[in-house]
């Protein structure tokens, strides 16, 4: 009988931490506009140090893009070089050393 009543406790603990996460102010748990805005402004920052976040998460922001459109460009880039492949009937590895040499003459 002692054991339900601990699973019973443990299972409303691991329920009410659940919850706490849900409607918890922290930055990790934000995943919509209003969750970020309600953290952003119980920190309640200075203008001056907002200035510095918003410059500071644009920043990151187009890091990110930057990585995104490189990550993006190598995959097609890939992809071109599979599609010669089957096109002659050669291994990737061949063609990526026909154009290595090919580059190397000019």
């Amino acid at each position: 009988m002692t054991t339900d009543i601990d699973l019973q406790s443990a299972i409303a603990a691991l329920d009410e931490y659940g919850y706490d996460k849900k409607v918890s102010t922290d930055l990790e748990q934000a995943r919509n506009k209003q969750q970020m805005g309600k953290y952003i402004k119980s920190l309640d920052y200075s203008l001056r140090r907002l200035l510095i976040l918003q410059e500071t998460v644009n920043e990151l922001v187009e890091e990110k893009k930057h990585q995104l459109a490189q990550q993006e460009n190598i995959q097609t880039y890939k992809t071109k070089i599979i599609n010669l492949s089957r096109e002659f009937n050669i291994s990737y590895d061949e063609v990526l050393a026909l154009m290595a040499a090919s580059q190397s003459k000019s």
